[in-house]
């Protein structure tokens, strides 16, 4: 068994002293166990539930190692622990572990510590009363007595025979504790509970099978030794010395690198457009940090690549130092430059390095919830994440020669778990380590299921095979570009930056990949002539990259596109300034006083100006001349003061009644002034009143005629005073027909207003209506209306 090619070392110490100081440092134990495999693990937590010192045979049999193989593996473990200065054995061969080791498990196995250091705050009495309880005759001193209850507890056939005696809920109550599960079970508890509160606890307690910490918040603890002997004989601690079975094809060396050569060329390809698409546009960052879902989209667009290959370029890019955080915006940095300019062999090694590295898993793009995450967004750093990626090339380089996994996604999965248990799986994967896998396939890494010879550099941390590995896969950049007559471009391989940058700049790129294709078009030629190149150089520039002679069709598209470019201009300008004597014109922009407008003649007869008109136009007055303004339909604009006017007409006063007309027949005063007495008592006075001939109305000379008044009329009369007969007429009209009116008004403040009503509803002594002023429903006091109108 390879078991110990995939730990990892530890520099070997100078001194005995800097050894000693080694096996008791708690972060070296905190480095190490991530990167051991599961049985180096698993011994290590079934030495730490021992405690030390313990024998091998005592952790050979709690393993449940019972065979010379299995012993062989044990002793393979060991040995392991040994180099990381873990565990050691003395020349008696009891085994010793380093302090740390015990506290990286807060329960190995699901265990207590030990029943001597669970009874060091107890008192010489307790433990004789223990002991009396058990049966045992307790000695003299404190160590004897302790040194008893420590021997009959570590008896399991004494602890069964001490279980079997005690009440039922006692059984229960250990049987549970005992139970490896349990603590994972165990409820969250407050406070230190007193002994007894559990059922059963006090039995167990008074007998040492529980220890109750009086410093110690939580319920009773279970030595290790009474939870080993109630688990019985035939429990053992999980020791698996052997990865688990993988489907396995045969592959042979030369189809693992052909695979991963395409794989790590696309990759390149991948890496050299997306990193060009930043330095062309930079990525724009959220508010909260790091490139949003929207950019991620734009910039694979942009490069022809999906978003894996996206996000795994951008992360290793930005941990390379070729991107950088600046302000809003993530641009390349001055290190792209050199890189870009080398053959795509000597470029990607930086990349695959930095991936090895990597504190994060760059292809991650949805969280526990299942909600995008950003990329770039700086997120804290995550060791099994790199111990995934550790762990899945260890898996593969232990797998057989000449063979692969059948299905990458699906089979490695398993093996990573036993290479590396404490890597981090993500939420996002539907299968152990999917996301991992995917991103070894994209980089060449992992071919057709097997380890590739990059990738068994990157294992072995090898710069210098690394980088030769990556020449011998990857082709030199290419240099030219096959241009078909049907108007498209084609790079095979990585293209070299400078033939990128010149594609790029007349032509919109359609695919990448092994082979990148670009497509001319009018706009892609009309947008190099806006970058100030000519159609003589363009022409001239492809011609250089071309395989062969340039196609006619591109030669007529880039001479036809700049027959057109430039027959339009369009010139900034906040007003224009045009006259019929030129000179008068030129005279103007040579004006000192007159430069800060920024005027710039277009036609001996037509200046724009950079200054707003009004501005221009009080700057030329100043300096003496006579210009007018045009509005926007050409017509000279006439200047007069402007005159403020209300929004409405409003009616010209009525003329003052006079005397005569003022005066109301004796009755109809009398009325009007008990018409607050209420509506009924006003009718019953007008049925009983005499038929007398009422007086005329003194601006029409109508009479008010009792017979044709309505009840709408008597109302207003009653509250609108004044008014005239025929206002009220026309008012009540309104009210009863459901027409518009239009009213003089005074309002509560004394100012006179005119309103536009509808939807009129009388409501002695007020008018509710809908306001045309206000365009909302107001409510009118009918005493303070002075007039009516048609509307």
């Amino acid at each position: 068994m390879a078991a110990r090619s995939d730990a990892v070392s530890l520099p070997e110490p100078r001194s005995v002293g800097e050894l000693a100081d080694r096996l008791q440092r708690p972060r070296s134990v905190a480095l190490v166990l991530p990167r051991l495999a599961l049985p180096y693990l698993q011994v290590a937590e079934a030495l730490a539930a021992l405690g030390a010192p313990s024998t091998r045979d005592v952790l050979a049999n709690l393993l449940g190692v019972a065979d010379e193989e299995g012993a062989r593996r044990l002793d393979t473990a060991l040995e392991v622990l040994a180099d990381h200065a873990l565990v050691w054995p003395d020349g008696h061969g009891t085994l010793h572990m380093t302090a740390p080791l015990r506290q990286a498990w807060d329960a190995p196995l699901g265990l207590e510590r030990p029943l001597a250091e669970l009874l060091t705050g107890v008192t010489s009495d307790e433990l004789r009363g223990m002991l009396a309880a058990l049966g045992v005759k307790p000695p003299g001193t404190k160590q004897q007595r302790l040194t008893n209850l420590v021997d009959h507890h570590s008896d399991p056939d004494r602890v069964a025979a001490v279980v079997a005696q005690a009440p039922a809920a006692t059984r229960r109550l250990l049987q549970r504790l005992a139970d490896p599960e349990s603590r994972r079970r165990q409820p969250v508890m407050f406070g230190a509970p007193e002994p007894g509160a559990e059922p059963g606890a006090r039995w167990a307690l008074d007998r040492g099978l529980l220890v109750q910490d009086r410093h110690r918040y939580g319920p009773a603890r279970m030595p290790a030794q009474v939870a080993l002997a109630l688990r019985g004989p035939d429990w053992h601690a999980p020791f698996d010395p052997v990865p688990p079975l993988a489907r396995l094809l045969p592959v042979t060396t030369e189809e693992v690198e052909r695979e991963a050569a395409a794989a790590v060329t696309a990759f390149a390809a991948h890496a050299s457009s997306v990193l060009s698409v930043c330095a062309a546009e930079p990525p724009v960052r959220l508010k909260s940090g790091g490139v949003g879902v929207r950019e991620l989209v734009r910039v694979g667009k942009a490069a022809r690549c999906d978003e894996t290959v996206l996000r795994v370029v951008l992360e290793t890019a930005y941990a390379a130092g070729l991107l950088a955080r600046e302000g809003d915006l993530v641009p390349v940095t001055e290190a792209y430059d050199a890189w870009a300019e080398l053959e795509p062999g000597e470029r990607i090694p930086l990349l695959l390095r930095t991936w090895w590295t990597l504190p994060l898993t760059p292809a991650q793009a949805r969280d526990e919830e299942g909600k995008s995450l950003p990329a770039l967004a700086g997120t804290p750093p995550c060791d099994g994440c790199v111990q995934a990626r550790h762990g899945l090339l260890a898996a593969a380089a232990h797998l057989s020669a000449d063979r692969g996994v059948r299905q990458a996604s699906e089979d490695l999965g398993p093996l990573v778990a036993w290479h590396r248990p404490l890597a981090d799986e993500l939420p996002q994967d539907k299968t152990p380590f999917a996301t991992v896998i995917r991103e070894a396939e994209l980089l060449g890494v992992l071919a057709r299921g097997a380890l590739s010879g990059i990738g068994a550099a990157l294992l072995a941390d090898d710069a210098e095979n690394l980088l030769a590995g990556t020449r011998r896969l990857l082709p030199a950049a290419t240099e030219t570009a096959l241009i078909g007559a049907d108007l498209t471009a084609v790079a095979t391989g990585t293209p070299s930056a400078r033939l990128t940058t010149l594609l790029d700049s007349v032509a919109d790129r359609e695919t990448g990949g092994t082979a990148s294709v670009w497509r001319f078009s009018p706009g892609s030629v009309r947008r190099a002539l806006d970058a100030g190149r000519s159609p003589e150089g363009i022409t001239a520039d492809l011609t250089a990259v071309a395989a062969g002679p340039l196609p006619q069709p591109l030669s007529y598209l880039i001479a036809d596109t700049a027959r057109r470019h430039g027959h339009v201009r369009l010139a900034p300008a906040a007003c224009v300034i045009h006259g019929e004597e030129p000179a008068l014109l030129a005279e103007l922009t040579v004006h000192r006083k007159l430069a800060a407008l920024g005027l710039r003649q277009l036609a001996p007869t037509v200046l724009v100006s950079r200054t707003p008109l009004d501005k221009t136009l009080a700057a030329l007055r100043a300096e003496g001349y006579a210009p007018v303004a045009e509005t926007a339909d050409g017509t000279v604009r006439i200047e007069k003061a402007e005159q403020h006017r209300a929004s409405a007409p409003v009616p010209s006063p009525r003329v003052a009644r006079d005397t005569a007309g003022a005066q109301r027949p004796a009755a109809r005063r009398k009325r009007v002034r008990e018409s607050a007495d209420g509506l009924r008592a006003l009718a019953v006075r007008l049925r009983e009143s005499p038929a007398t001939s009422p007086a005329p109305d003194p601006y029409n000379g109508i009479p008010f005629d009792t017979d044709t008044d309505t009840d709408t009329e008597e109302i207003i009369t009653g509250y609108a005073s004044g008014l005239s007969l025929t206002d009220v007429r026309q008012l009540a009209h309104a009210i009863d027909a459901g027409q518009a009116i239009t009213i003089e008004y005074v309002a509560a403040s004394g100012s006179h207003t005119v309103r536009s009503l509808s939807d009129l509803e009388l409501d002695p002594p007020y008018l509710n209506a809908w306001c045309h002023l206000r365009n909302d429903e107001r409510v009118f006091t009918l005493s303070r209306v002075q007039g009516v109108m048609p509307a």
